[in-house]
């Protein structure tokens, strides 16, 4: 895989085409595209192996917390703190300095994330051999344990990811995901060919867990050779960047807080299922008295999540990942009114992938629980749970993704504190919400709280945003929302049709999911020739040639 055949620092100070970081956005989406699709054949056989019970509450949320590591420490707050001080020293003192700084990182953040994950190792032994816990928990802490790991080599090949990004080389750091999602499959493939070999549930977990660890391995190992051709090498004087070092970790806290939230809500979710959900490896009596939230319900969230996380990960961070290299360099020129032209199409690309995606889903939420998760020990009541969870995230897939190119907007601008403060009153919200409606609806108010904390969250992003850089062109983007909002319309009303027929028909759950998806598409794809969405066409690589490019 070669991203470019010319590996050379010198082609970051070439500014990007709008058609040129376009072909980056095809190249990251196409990547993130196969690893959603191993993805979803992965969760298919989760779904078969475990069903939605206590050990995959256990393993969900085990998996939760080094995951959320690696967005916070990872490709998250300290990537997005760190990409424009690499810009900024590759443009202004040269690739010997940037490199410096690169080396820096890198060092601090092996050491301080071996120390938590010691830290965390001795804290979870203790936890497990200090206390008399329940079987749930007790697979909890196990699990967490052999995972906790995983997040020192994930931020690290993150953290590698950002330099690569930086030098506009996209593919590797794309391929990176796909390697977890092959490791993954390799050890469920295992089980499943040989059963017996693993014992219990509860012990084939444990082989799903460890794979995961030996993949973070090889993500970072995949990119080292590609970050080598460009310059890199270790540096025993990388103390000497001490002060870029300290301008990033004061960047990074409120970034931190910021671009995690809906990561941070998510993974509230997911603890408010499982402390809130009836146990089932132990009989207790009354146990539904006070537990508002059947057993399950946790996996179900996981399921959901990774629904709706397909077409955010395969567009909404793909945007994301091409489009802050191009804002911090506007930025870092001062150029505002490129700056200001950039972002506003990366708002106008989301509103034509975000809301047919969240339409969509759904529409679909059903269908698709049922053709992808009911095998195995995965019943149809499980599907039905699961299904309920996707309708309440996919009503916030737009916002989702407009919140990540919003956020990058300020973080490029060397603004911190505003999506702090955002995210803040999103995380009150969230809680507030989750705590209150599954009284009311059960699990599903989990992902519906945090759909509505997003809408209110983009709402105010966009509108200080606004303040912020002198009023984006308002009327072009509600041109756009205009016309996708007809094209959706459209797409739903067939959808619903080819929906009812196939349920009318008693066909399988395969045609029950698929012609309505393909129906709808087509429609939608007919209607957005129809009434002229450039951006949609652009993302197709059949977009008419613009000046700017």
């Amino acid at each position: 895989m070669n991203d470019s055949p010319n590996d050379t620092a010198d082609t970051t100070r070439k500014e990007p085409s709008r058609r040129h970081w376009l072909g980056g956005l095809r190249v990251v989406g196409m990547w993130t595209l196969f690893s959603r699709v191993l993805g979803l054949f992965r969760d298919i056989g989760m779904a078969v192996l475990f069903g939605n019970g206590a050990v995959m509450d256990a393993f969900s949320v085990a998996f939760r917390i080094p995951n959320l590591a690696r967005r916070l420490f990872g490709e998250g707050a300290l990537t997005t703190a760190f990409l424009p001080a690499f810009i900024k020293e590759l443009q202004e003192s040269g690739t010997a300095s940037a490199w410096r700084l690169a080396n820096a990182i890198f060092v601090l953040l092996t050491i301080g994330l071996t120390a938590v994950v010691l830290v965390g190792e001795i804290a979870l032994a203790i936890w497990n051999w200090g206390f008399d816990v329940s079987p749930e928990t007790r697979l909890l802490i196990e699990l967490t344990a052999v995972m906790l790991p995983y997040l020192l080599c994930i931020c690290l090949a993150a953290q590698v990811s950002a330099v690569l990004h930086a030098f506009q080389r996209f593919a590797w750091p794309a391929f990176v995901p796909v390697v977890l999602n092959l490791a993954w499959l390799g050890a469920i493939g295992l089980i499943f060919l040989f059963p017996e070999s693993f014992g219990p549930p509860a012990t084939q977990v444990r082989i799903v867990s460890i794979a995961i660890v030996f993949a973070g391995v090889l993500q970072l190992g995949v990119q080292l050779p590609t970050l080598r051709r460009l310059g890199f090498r270790y540096d025993r004087e990388w103390t000497s960047a001490k002060r870029e070092v300290m301008q990033v970790g004061e960047r990074m806290l409120p970034i931190v807080i910021g671009l995690s939230i809906i990561q941070f809500n998510t993974l509230c979710d997911g603890l408010i299922a499982w402390g809130f959900s009836a146990p089932e490896l132990v009989n207790k009596p009354n146990v539904m008295t006070w537990h508002p939230l059947e057993s399950g319900t946790a996996s179900a969230l996981y399921f959901g999540q990774r629904l709706y996380q397909f077409p955010l990960g395969v567009f909404g961070v793909a945007l994301g990942t091409v489009i802050f290299p191009l804002l911090s360099r506007h930025a870092q020129a001062g150029e505002w009114d490129r700056l200001k032209e950039d972002l506003t199409y990366g708002l106008r690309l989301v509103v034509v992938v975000g809301i047919p995606a969240s339409a969509g889903l759904i529409l679909l939420a059903k269908p698709l629980a049922s053709l992808f998760f009911e095998h195995g020990a995965f019943d149809s009541e499980d599907a039905w749970q699961t299904s309920r969870m996707i309708v309440g995230y996919g009503l916030g897939v737009w916002a989702y993704c407009g919140l990540l190119i919003l956020y990058r907007g300020f973080y490029a601008m060397g603004d911190q504190l505003t999506p702090l403060k955002i995210g803040t009153v999103s995380v009150v919200i969230n809680l507030m919400l989750n705590l209150t409606l599954i009284w009311w609806i059960g699990g599903m108010g989990l992902a519906l709280s945090t759909s509505i904390s997003a809408t209110v969250e983009i709402g105010v992003a966009f509108w200080l945003m606004q303040r912020r850089i002198s009023s984006l062109p308002i009327r072009v983007l509600g041109s756009t929302i205009l016309r996708t909002m007809i094209a959706t319309a459209l797409m739903v009303a067939v959808g619903v049709a080819m929906l009812s027929w196939s349920y009318a028909s008693s066909h399988g759950r395969v045609i029950t999911a698929v012609l309505p998806l393909v129906s709808s598409a087509l429609i939608f794809i007919g209607a957005a020739w129809m009434l002229k969405l450039d951006e949609f066409w652009s993302l197709m690589a059949l977009g008419r040639k613009r000046k700017d490019d």
